[in-house]
């Protein structure tokens, strides 16, 4: 709802990839820290200074903005890494060009009417175990300590302090897809979190994640003021392993009937406080083949059915990619692919992105290990999403 009081309906895009680069979304292989790392040592500092400032300035130009407002949308989603901010060698020392980066795109964005929504993607110490959180590692460091998290709150507050009144800043998404593992630290942390940012800007929504990456709100009570609860609302059969829609997808079948009951569970808090839904990630995985394309644009068009239904507001991840799930992508042609596309091939063979490939080629490789520990370990189902997973 505006100041005027009009309601409104977030309908977006989630810009992943730009201040939050991702290996499936760019092409790199794990993470953005260890890519740049091997990028500063090939291109030396000079070279890799003037890539990324073309890059981060091209990635999301005035065009984009302009486009999108074109397909009738409203919002974006801007996914930001910690690291734009503050150096880990220098904590609680705030860049100011990562606020230079990030107001360039909010102006933009307000240019062409559309609302930002900023989301804290990557956090200190890694807020999940996933590569999208510049995590090298399966541990979610953020939880377990202190100092991870008095940084966070420090940032917000100067997040919430620089854009208070700006009126094309919707909200604040401070924590992307936490995952809390014993589930202990999450609610009391949000806690602390809501009241600094609210001693800075009670104004703007704070759009909070469940924890086990935005589907579970346990932690949560009564609903707090101007707050948004966000969920992830990805379909089973949009994954990259996913199969026939309606059809078996990893031995479940899922139709357009299962895929609204999902929704509906991972929204029962949304809809027991009659709070406001926003689905701040969702859409399927597309594999280039007319087939299987087809089956998942489907997927598309029943979830925007169920949200219209439910008058959920929307993020569809994500704009821009290489060709796997943006709304635009590069051309196969572009020199920027001719370029990477030995690397792609490599990856495409070990499997080596999560989100973006199968581990099909490296199953006779993954599958003694899996069976060793089942059997001396059969009750190991490490978090969040089980052994295979995990190795």
């Amino acid at each position: 709802m505006t100041r005027s009081g009009r309601s409104i309906v977030l309908r977006g895009v989630g810009l992943g990839g730009w201040m939050n680069m991702e290996n499936f979304i760019t092409g790199y292989p794990a993470t953005e820290t260890l890519q740049r790392a091997a990028m500063r040592r090939t291109l030396g500092e000079d070279g890799y200074r003037r890539f990324f400032d073309r890059f981060l300035d091209v990635f999301f130009a005035d065009a984009d903005a302009a486009f999108i407002a074109s397909l009738g949308l409203n919002s974006v989603r801007l996914a930001v890494n910690y690291r734009h901010f503050e150096d880990d060698r220098r904590p609680f020392e705030l860049d100011e060009g990562g606020f230079r980066l990030l107001d360039r795109a909010i102006e933009r964005c307000a240019r062409h009417g559309l609302y930002a929504i900023i989301d804290l993607h990557a956090l200190p110490g890694a807020q999940n175990q996933r590569w999208h959180s510049d995590n090298p590692t399966h541990r979610a460091l953020f939880w377990t300590h202190r100092h991870f998290q008095d940084r966070v709150v420090h940032l917000w507050e100067a997040i919430a302090r620089r854009y208070r009144d700006n009126p094309w800043v919707a909200g604040y998404n401070p924590i992307n897809e936490p995952g809390d593992a014993g589930g202990e630290v999450i609610g009391p942390f949000y806690r602390r979190l809501h009241d600094a940012v609210r001693a800075v800007d009670p104004d703007h929504i704070l759009f909070l994640e469940g924890n086990r990456y935005s589907v579970d709100f346990d932690m949560f009570g009564d609903p707090w003021p101007n707050t948004v609860y966000s969920v992830h609302d990805y379909a089973l059969p949009g994954l990259v392993d996913g199969g026939d829609y309606p059809g078996l997808s990893r031995g479940r079948f899922v139709d357009k009937d299962v895929i609204a009951e999902t929704f509906k569970m991972r929204t029962a808090y949304m809809r027991k406080t009659e709070t406001p839904i926003w689905v701040g990630e969702f859409g399927p995985v597309y594999t280039g083949e007319p087939r299987r394309d087809a089956m998942r644009y489907q997927i598309l068009l029943d979830q925007l059915e169920l949200y219209r239904q439910h008058d959920a507001s929307w993020a569809l991840w994500t704009y821009k990619d290489i060709g796997l799930q943006g709304l635009v992508y590069a051309s196969p042609d572009s020199p920027y692919l001719r370029r990477i596309q030995s690397v792609l091939d490599k990856k495409a063979r070990l499997g080596v992105d999560a989100w973006g490939s199968t581990d099909a080629g490296v199953r006779h490789l993954l599958e003694p290990i899996e069976e060793t520990l089942r059997r001396e370990f059969p009750g190991f189902d490490p978090f969040p999403f089980g052994v295979r997973s995990w190795i």
